[in-house]
């Protein structure tokens, strides 16, 4: 933010800012690892600023967190294959679990006493569990309230129904000062098809995708390499068994793979992908989990990936050539936005029906890493300038709470 560093008006006097974020994080990384980076950055910013995420992710605690950030870790939940949710570890049903994280967010948010809260992509919450927190907040009207979009929701009919299944075009239009996109406009607009107001459209702000940055400190694997990454790993079987099955058909196939797994790959399954990284005799080495994944990306030679946001950021970020294998279920999300980006020259995709995913298409993507163009040749300006602009937006957002508190 720079300059003096900003104090907020409260009812004890002055005080450091404080943000809080909130991250309903169901399965896999994505919300809290963009939650992650918004604090960093935020507080890096404003070096009194401090940061709460609250998350349910399982693996919150296998994060390291910068200073003045810290997290709450919500009771898990899980999806099942027929879309319903579980609760993941404690004895509850999924009503009684979500009314306990619903009144553990409002606890946390009444004792924090947050000024500004940024939602990440569900304006309710997870079952609605966030609505009594934002009817608290905007009652006493000393929090601004922002809801945090990635660039790619889903395709829009899809996106249209689930939002007014949870009744969410209501909850924006009602609660959040402002609606920020982390991506451009002329690249995809999350919210085509949603029956937003003139008034939200006006709130929206188009930040550019959030650049990712490796720890000095971070020392990459051993080089040539290329990174296969399928992200949480939790859908990534079938890449990763491509990838497998890649090098054991072609024995002249270079340079060798580093593979991280995710944490949500199933044991079951890790464990048969183990006995063949095996058996390539160092070609292909494997981790499970990789908390400091950026220094891995920084030193690669190319990435063969899934298409997930934070993924998507990281190859931009590292300038690296890239193949995106996307997902297509439950959503088209990843679809959407590889597609989208080989459009632009910024990634090769490679699509199941266009392609087909073979062992020998997988040899052709490997092999091709090497001539393909880097994203910094086909880059638009602003691309990547989303932290920057956050910061410059919780600084207004700050700046001007802290005039209305003064009147």
């Amino acid at each position: 933010m720079g300059g003096d560093a900003i104090k907020t008006v409260h009812k004890g006097g002055c005080r450091a800012p404080r943000i809080m974020l909130y991250s309903h994080d169901t399965f896999g990384l994505g919300h809290l690892r963009r939650s992650r980076a918004l604090a960093a950055a935020i507080t890096a910013a404003d070096p009194e600023a401090s940061a709460l995420i609250l998350t349910g992710s399982p693996v919150a605690g296998r994060f390291t967190f910068p200073r003045r950030v810290d997290h709450v870790r919500l009771p898990g939940v899980t999806k099942r294959s027929d879309g319903s949710y579980a609760s993941q570890t404690i004895g509850m049903g999924i009503e009684e679990v979500t009314d306990l994280r619903s009144g553990l967010i409002c606890t946390t948010a009444r004792q924090y006493e947050p000024d500004v809260l940024i939602v990440d992509k569900e304006p309710t919450g997870f079952r609605g569990e966030l609505l009594p927190t934002l009817e608290t907040l905007q009652s006493e009207g000393k929090t601004k309230l922002v809801l945090g979009l990635r660039d790619v929701l889903d395709e829009p009919e899809v996106l249209a129904a689930e939002w007014e299944r949870k009744d969410a075009v209501t909850a924006t239009e009602r609660f959040y000062h402002e609606i920020w996109v982390y991506g451009l406009r002329s690249i995809y607009d999350p919210t085509a098809g949603l029956p937003l107001s003139a008034d939200a459209q006006a709130r929206m702000h188009w930040t550019g995708y959030l650049r990712r940055e490796a720890n000095a400190d971070g020392k990459p694997p051993e080089q040539p390499y290329v990174l296969i990454t399928p992200g949480g790993g939790g859908d990534g079987k079938a890449m990763v068994d491509l990838v497998l099955s890649a090098y054991e058909k072609d024995p002249e196939l270079a340079p060798r793979a580093v593979l991280v797994y995710g944490p949500f790959l199933s044991g079951e399954l890790r464990e048969d992908f183990e006995t063949r990284v095996d058996a390539l005799n160092g070609r292909v080495t494997a981790v499970g989990f990789e908390s400091q994944i950026e220094t891995i990306f920084k030193g690669a030679q190319g990435v063969i990936c899934m298409g997930g946001y934070n993924t998507f950021c990281e190859v931009l970020s590292f300038d690296k050539p890239a193949v995106i294998v996307p997902r297509t279920t439950p959503r088209l999300e990843q679809w959407l936005r590889a597609s989208r980006a080989e459009d632009l020259g910024l990634v090769r995709m490679l699509d199941e029906t266009r392609d087909g995913l073979t062992p020998d298409t997988m040899i052709q993507a490997i092999r091709g890493l090497a001539t393909q163009p880097k994203p910094s040749q086909a880059i638009s300006s602003g691309l990547l300038d989303g932290l920057d602009y956050v910061t410059r937006r919780v600084n207004a957002l700050l700046t001007n709470k802290t005039e209305h508190a003064a009147q």
